[in-house]
């Protein structure tokens, strides 16, 4: 069975060849990010594998499903860029990851936090440069704020898990309690109530029509001054116009984001030589409070080993003729 795997970095071709050794999968690696542009690419192959920013619609679909492709294997747990009523009238079959290290996106929401609390980015930034100075450097002790976690799935219970060991007062929201959330002492609450007693508000949601720009301006002026907003999970979770007004008027004090809605031309590719013409995403550059990492949350070796193994598996159940318990 011949694969097109789309957006794919060297860590990406390592990872999933080790994982295809004894299997029958004849595994082609393209760089190119899957578009209405590229998706010829993917003519004569049986499989396209896709990440996050590959484009998945309809029009995609139907170029794929007249080149012959019979299955979209996702390298994501995240399917909001694939248009699954398209693919279920194409009968082409989606499957995805749907956990493959919740830990590590976990440690690095916390190490955002902990980051942007102690301002060690630019504390680094003043050492390098032979300032010592502490002035501007003052943060607060995480154990004592309240934190609500937005969307309780795994990622989120391994949040509360984390912040659990620093004493943290933990709130959630989901649209169903998760008992492991309750037995770590987390107290669900309505939405509005979480932004309002929140210091400390870090987002799991995945992203739907319900949850597109779920912090918008009301939830923003909700919120407490000064609190910390963390997002690991999908850039679209924030409007990005209502929290950089939010960061002028001091309502957020500090901001964490490891994803960005409009990220699909700009994260995973070297542009330091390019100028930006995402205005937004310049503007929140201009911020000391704020801490942007690109996508990097999922990156450890452990996520990325887990990522390739449930791929190949699922291509090979699919080429078996056998469901992997992870369709979409």
């Amino acid at each position: 069975m011949r694969i097109a795997v789309f957006s794919t970095k060297p860590y990406d071709e390592r990872f999933l060849t080790a994982a295809a050794v004894n299997t029958d999968l004849e595994l082609h690696f393209f760089e190119a990010r899957l578009s209405p542009s590229t998706a010829a690419l993917a003519d004569g192959f049986d499989v396209v594998c896709a990440f996050v920013n590959d484009e998945l619609g309809a029009a995609v679909l139907l170029r794929l499903a007249d080149a012959g492709v019979k299955l979209i294997a996702l390298r994501s747990a995240g399917f909001n860029h694939v248009d699954l009523d398209a693919a279920a009238r194409l009968d082409v079959p989606v499957v995805r990851v749907p956990a493959y290290s919740p830990q590590s996106v976990a440690e690095h929401t916390v190490a955002l936090m902990l980051a942007l609390d102690r301002k060690i980015h630019r504390a680094h930034a003043r050492v390098r440069e032979g300032n010592f100075s502490l002035d501007g450097l003052l943060g607060f002790d995480i154990g004592s704020r309240t934190v609500g976690i937005v969307g309780t799935g795994k990622i989120g219970v391994a949040v509360a898990t984390v912040l659990q060991g620093f004493g943290c007062r933990l709130i959630g929201f989901d649209v169903a309690e998760n008992p492991e959330a309750v037995a770590l002492g987390v107290e669900y609450v309505p939405l509005r109530e979480l932004w309002e007693r929140s210091d400390i508000i870090t987002l799991h949601a995945p992203l739907t029509p319900d949850t597109h720009h779920l912090v918008d301006s009301f939830a923003v002026a909700t919120m407490r001054k000064g609190v910390m907003l963390i997002n690991t999970s999908r850039g679209a979770l924030i409007d990005t116009g209502a929290v950089i007004e939010g960061l002028k008027t001091g309502k957020i004090g500090h901001l964490g984001l490891d994803v960005y809605e409009e990220e699909g031309d700009l994260f995973f590719e070297d542009l330091s030589d390019t100028v930006i013409q995402d205005d937004m995403f310049s503007r929140l550059l201009t911020f000391p409070n704020v801490l942007i990492t690109g996508h990097q949350a999922f990156f450890t070796a452990e996520a990325l080993q887990a990522i390739a193994d449930t791929t190949v598996a699922n291509i090979v159940a699919f080429a078996e003729g056998r469901p992997s318990g992870n369709e979409l």
